[in-house]
Order: structure tokens, then C-alpha cells, then sequence
């Protein structure tokens, strides 16, 4: 079953990964050259980008999928965790711009 998210206000449904084992969390994006949508990494506060290929966008979400910032992650770097983040949603740079995804706006999930 397909998964994807809609950002209230947007029509589109933007296609969704989910990570939800500690090896997925783990692997993460790291190996790939893109990504077609976003992943969501559950049970996460923080997320590095060692060994990436391509800068990636990060916003960390509450539990109620509420977004509490969203920054973009140059290859190497470690980002800090979010106290209260809950899951961590990753995507190509420039893809959560696009999207209007900004802190505040609560994610919507949808199965196709």
C-alpha cells in the first residue's frame, strides 16, 4: 500500500517512505542519488548527513505530524536534535519550499 502526505493548502499528495524499523532509521538515504517524494524516519529527533550524496531538506515533526523546523543539510554535516520532535522528514533540497512546508503547518497522511 502507497503511502504520501498532503500539506494543507497544496493539492498535490506528496509520495511517502516510511522508516519505521531501527535499521531503516539507520540507513536512512544514505546510498541513494535522490528521492521521489520524502521519507519519514519515526522516533527520531536527529539526523546526520555523513557519507550523503546530495544536500537534503529536514523539518522535524511533532507527534501530531505538526512541523517545528525546517532546515536544509549540506553532505557531512551532524544536525542537532529537536526536544520535542517526534519523527524527521527528509527530502531533496529545495523539495519542502516547493511543497510550502514551513513551521506550523500540521501534515496531513493519506493511503492510495
Amino acid at each position: 500500500m502507497a503511502t504520501s502526505f498532503v500539506v494543507p493548502g497544496r493539492a498535490a499528495a506528496v509520495p511517502l517512505e516510511i522508516a519505521g524499523t531501527g535499521a531503516a532509521r539507520r540507513r536512512g538515504l544514505l546510498g541513494r542519488t535522490g528521492i521521489d517524494g520524502a521519507l519519514l524516519l519515526t522516533r527520531t529527533r536527529s539526523v546526520h548527513t555523513l557519507g550523503m550524496r546530495f544536500a537534503i531538506d529536514v523539518a522535524h515533526l511533532d507527534r501530531d505530524l505538526g512541523v517545528l523546523s525546517v532546515r536544509t543539510m549540506r553532505p557531512g554535516r551532524i544536525g542537532l536534535p529537536r526536544l520535542r520532535a517526534r519523527y524527521v522528514l527528509e527530502a531533496e533540497a529545495g523539495a519542502m519550499r516547493g511543497w510550502g512546508l514551513t513551521p506550523g503547518t500540521r501534515l496531513k497522511m493519506a493511503e492510495n
